[in-house]
């Protein structure tokens, strides 16, 4: 078979049929004997082993998290970034790009919206936007804690030691930063200015500081392999992660890869669901993304061993001008439909809402316990512990 995922193509012979069961085998017996060389003969199974792939992911999650899938509401609260990463739409010199910020008032309003359709977190997204101060956001994230008791996610890039220290301070819970390629040399070509060891740096600093951490990466970027791929899923298991955000690459028209092929769904698929087997109890979200590419990209990711739907609570004013790709699903509906949606959604898989705010498991992965969840009585910490 062909290992392709962007633009590089090698020719590898697909694996037998019996190598691929035997891998599924053990990682269902013992997800820490998934080696490197497992993933690989997984993202290269054929059709028949890529389903039994499938159906083992969606056996282990419900193994290990059980029916539920967890609602984060994402507000996109700024789509001003000083990056000039070559795949995103939001990069710095994108002169087409209409610049917003919200007002802390208004983020707030969205919260409280998503909160009152029962959302028991908020995402926090934006660009690498300095306007938003350590203290401004530290602000913001101690109102949601005291008038909403939500727990709260943070994506907001890079940022110092004593940025993290802040806001873990100020009541954050969770930290997303992807690495989105464990390869150095392609991490540097995508994100100039950028290395893949800082990147990892303040990884480190977020598991020092007690978050709930957050990575992930893009499936289908030029200049990927299927080794490469391999060595990113691999890297989530290295760094720990409580969480992990895997998603096709899809091209802007106005960014540096215009034209390059989107990645594709089926092996993002396939990698969705060999991370479930290496990180059984690591939360998945099945990504925008995913339904961006296919109108059923969600729900089939629910079924490769997802558990996680962020559905968009941005204000509808300013939510068509955060578009890290193209096409992006919900642009134009409003909140109350995007989470109806999504509880539609997991009760027609015979799932559940979460009824508690999904935090990272108490069970380490590894051990094929089920996961103790929070339950739908307890607050959200606001944390100063580790600090």
């Amino acid at each position: 078979m062909s290992e392709r995922t962007g633009c590089r193509t090698t020719t590898t012979a697909a694996p037998a049929e019996p190598e691929v069961a035997a891998v599924l085998s053990g990682a269902l017996t013992d997800s820490s004997t998934l080696s490197r060389d497992g993933v690989l003969t997984l993202l290269q199974a054929g059709p028949a082993e890529t389903q039994a792939l499938f159906a083992a992911a969606d056996l282990v999650r419900g193994r290990n998290l059980g029916g539920e899938v967890h609602l984060r509401g994402i507000i996109e609260f700024s789509n001003c970034c000083v990056n000039n990463c070559r795949y995103c739409g939001l990069r710095r010199d994108n002169g087409k790009v209409a610049r917003y910020r919200l007002e802390p008032a208004e983020i707030l309003a969205a919260a409280r919206e998503a909160a009152a359709l029962g959302v028991q977190t908020i995402v926090l997204q934006s660009g690498e936007d300095p306007c938003y101060t350590a203290d401004m956001l530290a602000g913001i994230i101690q109102r949601l804690k005291e008038e909403l008791a939500v727990a709260v996610t943070l994506s907001v890039g890079d940022r110092s030691k004593d940025d993290y220290r802040l806001l873990r301070r100020a009541g954050a819970d969770r930290y997303l930063l992807k690495h989105e390629t464990a390869a150095p040399g392609l991490f540097a070509r995508l994100r100039p200015g950028t290395t893949l060891t800082g990147r990892l740096k303040h990884l480190h600093w977020l598991k020092e500081l007690g978050y709930q951490v957050g990575s992930g990466n893009m499936v289908g970027l030029p200049g990927q392999t299927l080794s490469i791929l391999a060595e990113d899923i691999m890297l989530l298991k290295e760094l720990g992660v409580e969480m992990a955000g895997i998603g096709p690459f899809i091209p802007h028209p106005d960014t540096p890869l215009a034209g390059h092929p989107a990645g594709d769904l089926d092996l993002t698929l396939k990698a969705l669901a060999v991370t479930r087997l290496l990180l059984p109890q690591t939360h998945l979200p099945a990504t925008t993304a995913l339904g961006s590419i296919h109108p059923d990209g969600r729900r089939r990711g629910l079924l490769c061993g997802a558990n996680v739907i962020m559905p968009n609570v941005t204000p509808l004013a300013y939510r068509a001008r955060y578009q890290i790709y193209p096409g992006k699903t919900g642009l134009h509906t409003p909140p109350l439909e995007s989470v109806n949606a999504a509880k539609t959604l997991i009760q027609s898989l015979d799932r559940q809402v979460g009824a508690g705010y999904g935090h990272a498991c108490a069970v380490k992965p590894g051990t094929n316990k089920k996961c103790r969840l929070d339950g739908p009585g307890e607050r959200a910490p606001g944390g100063r512990e580790n600090l």
